[in-house]
């Protein structure tokens, strides 16, 4: 997990526990988990944030938003780290965060969970919808 970006192409990342500073050169996307319910677009769209892969010329599709509708408050922690380390490799500084307005029990999670990221800048209920938190990285 990319627990901080810093400058230089260097990351503070996080595996099995340890914490250690590694080169941009060094790291590689993670698989996406099987049981991830996030849906990209396909590979031939003109998706406003495709990118390329320098290492496979092949297009990325870095999404700014998650939806966590139908998931439980674990299955969305699990599906916003991931999320979220994204993001940061994809040095995109603010995404969205769909959790949806009634219960709460998920937005509260959340929002416990991003107090304790350190890349988190700051995170806000977006104004024009309660059910989405924006996220600054």
């Amino acid at each position: 997990m990319v627990r901080e970006v810093r400058s230089g192409d260097r990351y503070v990342i996080e595996i099995k526990g340890r914490t250690m500073v590694v080169g941009g050169a060094q790291m590689e996307r993670a698989a996406p988990a099987p049981s991830s319910s996030r849906r990209r677009p396909p590979a031939n769209s003109d998706h406003p944030y495709e990118q390329q892969d320098p290492a496979t010329g092949r297009a990325m599709h870095t999404p700014v938003s998650l939806d966590l509708h139908g998931k439980t408050v674990e299955e969305a922690i699990g599906a916003l780290d991931e999320f979220l380390n994204e993001a940061l490799v994809a040095s995109h500084a603010e995404v969205r965060v769909i959790h949806g307005r009634s219960g709460g029990r998920i937005r509260d999670a959340v929002h416990r969970r991003l107090r304790e990221l350190g890349p988190v800048r700051s995170f806000r209920i977006d104004p024009r919808n309660a059910g989405v938190t924006i996220v600054t990285l």
